[in-house]
């Protein structure tokens, strides 16, 4: 499979509200489209989100990586999508989101050749995972503002289905998340529940909130402490607290999830396309924890359309279990670059709206031209 022609769209796509969070408040999504056509016309998409904070990547940072990439590209042979990572790897070092983005461009165009959706595909190169598999995903829903609203939006969303909940903590003090933290997980009681920190805590402070009354009914907490801490200290964690430890931020791919494992330092993981590079290297990941019982939640960056929104699900179907939900940020966007843009029904994404081959999502163009960031433009190779 040749790539005769690359098409990047730099998109700024607002937000229905802000989201804020430990370190940064967000109010629109600043994201990547790459469009590649191959030799016999057909066209597959990827996606990658800006996320400075996590992957180190700007906007400006992202598009010069990925037109370097794509402009390479043109010269590989693509055939085997176990090596796709490999080679984005010889052209360039680092930069998780924009090989991530190309990489899933050219499953899209490669599952399409073979006529297969991209999470079959994914269950197919792994027989162990067995043929019983997920028909839907709770998808996790994230709370934030103020009190009054945190319990609103918990009831609303809690009727609609959802049962899967992440609490933003570490903007505030630790007394004003544990009162916020206690009266939503009593208003959710039997529900997953967890808090995210975006590693703004220190090890006491993760440590007093994490022994505390009011998170006791939490079922797991993500990244507490930052990610420059030291093994030692996310041991420690793990060791003393009560809650369920899951790891976002210090997590890029399968080599820190065995060093953490070794290290008895984790419960599970946050999978992100953008810190691991790819689909392939998430999917990699996501086996490791499930044949070492460790828990497994999905995530795209806040936010990402439904094509990334896609490709992350497929790991969920191929893998077959997501106890700690899918994270589909798509949710928050105030529009959707697709015709029929993934939904959620009763709090989750059923797998029907996945069984196209490809990615199983294609952009709408003239929506996606509507998107490009004010002073930039769309890049064609």
């Amino acid at each position: 499979m040749k790539i005769n022609q690359a098409t990047i769209f730099p998109l700024s796509i607002p937000l229905i509200e802000p989201i804020k969070m430990a370190k940064e408040v967000i109010v629109d999504a600043k994201t990547v489209l790459l469009c590649l056509t191959d030799d016999e016309g057909r066209q597959g998409w990827g996606e990658a989100s800006v996320a400075p904070l996590m992957t180190g990547e700007t906007l400006d940072s992202l598009l010069a990586s990925l037109k370097y990439l794509v402009d390479k590209a043109r010269a590989v042979e693509w055939s085997t999508p176990n090596l796709f990572s490999k080679s984005c790897n010889a052209i360039l070092y680092g930069n998780p989101s924009a090989k991530s983005c190309l990489e899933m461009a050219l499953l899209d165009l490669y599952t399409q050749q073979h006529s297969i959706s991209l999470w079959k595909y994914l269950r197919s190169i792994n027989i162990s995972i067995g043929s019983v598999g997920l028909t839907e995903i709770p998808l996790l829903r994230m709370l934030g503002g103020t009190p009054e609203k945190e319990i609103a939006d918990a009831k609303s969303f809690r009727e609609a289905g959802f049962r899967h909940w992440k609490i933003k903590i570490g903007s505030l003090s630790l007394e004003e998340d544990l009162n916020r933290v206690q009266l939503l997980s009593d208003l959710l009681e039997g529900d997953v529940i967890s808090v995210d920190a975006n590693g703004a805590m220190s090890l006491d402070g993760a440590l007093r909130f994490c022994t505390s009354v009011q998170a006791s009914k939490l079922s797991f907490a993500e990244q507490l402490i930052s990610a420059d801490s030291t093994l030692a200290d996310f041991a420690l964690l793990k060791e003393r607290s009560p809650i369920s430890i899951a790891l976002d931020e210090s997590i890029h791919g399968s080599t820190e999830i065995e060093e953490f494992m070794m290290a008895n330092a984790l419960n599970g993981a946050s999978l992100k396309l953008i810190k691991t590079g790819g689909v392939m290297e998430a999917w990699s990941c996501a086996q490791i924890l499930r044949r070492n019982n460790l828990k497994l939640n999905l995530a795209c960056k806040v936010a990402e359309t439904s094509l990334s929104g896609a490709a992350t699900a497929s790991i969920g179907f191929a893998i077959g279990d997501v106890p700690w939900g899918f994270s589909m940020s798509n949710q928050y966007l105030r529009f959707d670059i697709c015709d029929q843009p993934l939904t959620a029904k009763r709090g989750h994404l059923e797998l029907a709206q996945l069984n196209a081959t490809g990615v199983g999502i294609t952009p709408n163009l003239d929506r996606v031209k509507d998107a490009v960031a004010q002073d930039y433009s769309i890049i064609q190779y």
